[in-house]
């Protein structure tokens, strides 16, 4: 399939919902020029660090944006962040707003290795949330979910999206194909 139609085949699974909200986390380490792409685009965002940033942190930051349906930034990301891990989405009620969802994930952004050392967390890469989804039990899933609906993430084969949801006891993986009808 041409990017513009897994772009359009991505929308429509990202909007497919009515009364919820769309967002995206957005891994600066991988999208080249994350910052002024969201300066120049003005999609409403945050980044996930506190404070004033230098420039070399800045660019290598997660972002959260809300993604609007008809944007020009989600056609942006819908056309070419699907397939190189620029970073995964998050469906929410309607009701959830832009600082909530940054307060819920700003709580993963740093852990502790075996070594006991504090480190950075790249659960926004849809590479290691995939490895890390598995190891947790239902109170971690509980907690990673919080007000998140479903997570949208790219599979290895980047023709097919996966819809991840929690039903209380365990997530739920629906696989959908790019190339068959939904």
């Amino acid at each position: 399939m041409d990017e513009k139609a897994v772009a359009q085949s991505l929308l429509t699974n990202l909007f497919s919902q009515p009364q919820t909200n769309v967002f995206a986390i957005l891994d600066g380490a991988s999208v080249e020029q994350l910052p002024q792409l969201l300066w120049e685009y003005e999609p409403q965002n945050v980044c996930l660090y506190r404070g004033e940033l230098e420039p070399d942190m800045a660019s290598v930051a997660p972002y959260l944006v809300k993604l609007e349906f008809d944007h020009r930034f989600t056609k942006l990301v819908c056309e070419k962040g699907w397939g190189k891990h620029w970073g995964i989405f998050a469906i929410t009620p309607a009701d959830v707003d832009i600082r909530a969802l940054r307060q819920h994930f700003r709580k993963f952004l740093m852990v502790l290795s075996p070594e006991n050392k504090t480190l950075y967390f790249r659960y926004y890469d849809p590479r290691v949330l995939m490895v890390y989804l598995p190891t947790c039990n239902a109170e971690e899933m509980k907690t990673l979910f919080g007000p998140v609906s479903n997570y949208i993430v790219e599979d290895e084969d980047s023709s097919v999206l996966l819809r991840l949801s929690y039903d209380g006891e365990k997530v739920r993986t629906e696989k959908i194909s790019f190339t068959q009808p939904r």
